[in-house]
Formats: structure tokens, sequence, C-alpha cells
């Protein structure tokens, strides 16, 4: 269905200047691409961002919004924390749902921190719009993007806009351009070793302007499926099904949504629940998947570009920041000190990170959904892991460490 999300911005035209030549190449201007655009203009490092979609498109793009506070630290650190922290909602824990029963997790008393919650829509808007402040260089719908000479000293990038073919040069490129994006697949195969795990299953998600259905998310075991109760703010929420992989989105009206969740929660939950139009409804496909090395000559992977995880875990955004972290201070160590080391070890430092998340991930997907292939002996362990979990302390305490986030 049309989003009904008004994006703010629609330029397609060049920047003022477009420099032939730059320090760091970025592709990609999704959160990755600009946080790290961002991060690297306040080291005085320069930075040219080149993405093939529209800015709209960009901003179209509805996605989760759990921070970690070591994420929100950097976007602190990259001048846009302003809006966050007047809008974003801080969460002290979350609920689990087994068996019909609440039981929640509380984050403060287990770690002493907290997650924010700020839709991923949000955050990159208030990125895009810092960077068109300061007149940093965007090009948006780059058409025919290739990469040129990423293993010498002067890579660049050659695309089409308007017509035009246009050539770039700088020191570095960050390729932040997602999974299907040109970067990695500019990589010859047998340079890369490729990880991946895809799931049964899809996560059929809606937005509306209705009020959440509790204060911290929920996190939904159930015979009929999983289920996630989410929120963007106290007048927005944000709603997921499992769903057999493959589903098509047509096969669901707003109305047999909000139906088959009120099924799926706990009768005095499904009581508070507030139904609505959608702003926008779409099925996603859950996978884990990992790339590696993250560093090919002067091409730096970063996001998911490199890496993916299912949602359940909320890691995704978290885990790009922490690429983006590390990259940054590789390139501002580069530029300031000459040193390379950063950037010689960026690779090793983000994938241990970035495996750990991603067994987090994994197990919480495993944790909480329906497998088809499962047996009832599968299942009864599964509801025995879950409840273990929920009665011991230290199985809380790992749990919610891992959801606030590993340290860099």
């Amino acid at each position: 269905m049309a989003n009904a999300l008004a994006p703010a911005f629609t330029s397609t035209e060049l920047p003022p200047v477009l420099p032939a030549r730059t320090q760091v190449l970025i592709v990609g201007a999704g959160p990755a691409g600009l946080l790290l655009g961002q991060l690297l203009a306040s080291s005085g490092v320069e930075a040219v961002i080149v993405e093939q979609r529209s800015a709209a498109h960009v901003l179209s793009r509805i996605r989760a919004g759990v921070l970690e506070p070591g994420t929100v630290g950097l976007l602190e650190q990259a001048g846009v924390g302003e809006r966050l922290h007047r809008e974003g909602l801080l969460h002290a824990g979350f609920e689990f749902c087994a068996d019909g029963e609440l039981h929640r997790i509380d984050l403060q008393a287990l770690t002493g921190r907290q997650v924010t919650v700020y839709g991923q829509t949000e955050l990159t808007r208030d990125l895009m719009q810092a960077r068109e402040q300061q007149g940093l260089p965007t090009v948006y719908e780059a058409e025919s993007v290739q990469l040129l000479d990423p293993d010498s000293e002067r890579p660049g990038l050659r695309f089409t806009h308007q017509g035009r073919v246009h050539e770039l040069r700088g020191d570095f490129i960050a390729g932040c351009d997602g999974f299907h994006g040109v970067c990695r697949a500019s990589i010859a195969p047998e340079r890369l070793r490729c990880h991946e795990k895809v799931y049964p299953f899809g996560w059929l998600g809606l937005l509306a302007d209705v009020p959440p259905v509790a204060p911290e998310l929920i996190y939904v075991r159930h015979e009929r499926g999983f289920a996630l109760c989410s929120q963007r703010s106290p007048t927005r929420s944000r709603y997921y099904l499992q769903v057999p992989a493959g589903e098509p989105l047509e096969h669901w009206s707003d109305e047999a949504f909000w139906a088959e969740l009120a099924r799926r929660l706990p009768a005095e939950v499904a009581a508070r629940l507030h139904t609505g139009p959608a702003l926008e409804k779409s099925i996603a496909p859950l996978r884990s998947f990992v790339a590696e090395p993250m560093r090919h000559g002067r091409l730096f992977l970063a996001g998911d570009a490199a890496h993916i995880v299912p949602p359940t875990g909320a890691k995704g955004l978290n885990l790009a920041a922490s690429d983006v972290a590390y990259l940054w201070q590789g390139f501002s160590e580069f530029y300031s000190q000459g040193s390379s080391l950063g950037l010689d070890h960026y690779s090793e430092r983000c994938l241990r990170r970035i495996w750990k998340a991603e067994r987090f991930s994994w197990w919480m997907t495993s944790l909480l959904h329906r497998f088809p292939q499962h047996s009832s002996f599968d299942q009864q362990l599964q509801r025995a892991e879950l409840a273990y979990l929920l009665e011991s302390e230290h199985g809380r305490a790992m749990l919610a460490e891992n959801y606030v986030g590993l340290p860099l």
C-alpha cells in the first residue's frame, strides 16, 4: 500500500559544490552512512555521500527504533541528540508474554541502563537535516554507481545523475549501502566468506496512529506464532505478527491483522488494544547474515552491507552504529595522527561484536517463534528454556545485558 507518511526531503539536485576529490566517499544515505558523515565532519574529515535512491525513498523506509545507550551517545556526538531526547521514549524494561502470562524484564535494575525508543525514520530525518544545514555534499538518485580501483590509493566512484556522468576520487570508500547495495557486490566472491541462515517465517508489520497497548514493549510467544507490541510515540504504535515465509501481503486486511494480534495477546492486554487504519503495512523476511572480512583494500563495509540480524533482538541499527563508531575512530586516527592501526583492525573489532549480536538475535528468534518443523519435543524444550530464563536472576541478567547492548 502507499506510504501515508510525508517525508521532508524531495530534492534531486546535486549539492552546490561537488568536489572531484575528497577524503572519504560514503555510499549509502541510510542511518549508517549519514551518521558516519556527521561524525567525520565533527572531526574535520571531508566526506561525500552518494545514494542511489531519492531522499524521500530513504525516509519512507519503516524500521525498528530501539536504541542502545551507546547508539544514543554516538548520535549526541554527531550533534543530533536534541530531538531524540525531547521526543524519544526511555524504557527501563520490557515484557515477555509466555503461555498468556506477562513477565517484566527490568533493564534498569539488572544493568543500570535503559534503552530509548525513537523511530529510525525520525533518526534519519534528523541526520539529513543536520547534513543539509551544514551544507555537506550529498547526492541522491545517483544511477549506475560503480566502484573504481578500491584496492588502489585513489579509489573512486562513477555514477550518472540526471543524464550526466560524474567521477569522484577519495582516499577511502565506506560501503554503507545495505544488503542489496553495490559495495559488497563489487567484491570478488572468492574474497568473501558469507554465513547465512534464512528463517521459515517473516514479520508482518503495521504502523498506526493509535496509542500503544502498553507503556513498554511486549514480546509474545504464542502457539499461533510470535507477536510484538511496539511503539514510536505516545500516539503512534508499531505491531508485528509472525507469518509464513512468502505470505502475500494482500491476504492481510487491517481488520484481519488486528483480529489476529488480539488472539495472540492475553485477554487483559487485548482489551486495551486500540485499532485504526494502517499508515504502513509490510512483510519483512527474517535472516541472519555475515560477510567477512569487512575491509577490502580501501573499501570498508558497514551496517547491512556486511551483516543482517533478525529484528527480534533489536540489534540491526545498533550494530550499524557500532560499525560506524569503529570506522569513525579509524578514519580520525588516520587523518589526525597518521596512524592506520584502527583501520587495520576495523574488521576484526567489528566482527567480534557482530557475532555476539548475531548469537543473541538468533537465540531470541529461536526462543519466541513457532517453527513449522518443530516436533512436540522441540516445543516443550522451547517452553522450558523460556521458563528457566524467567525464573533465573542470572538468566534475566544475561538477557538484559545483551538487550541494552554490549560495550564497544
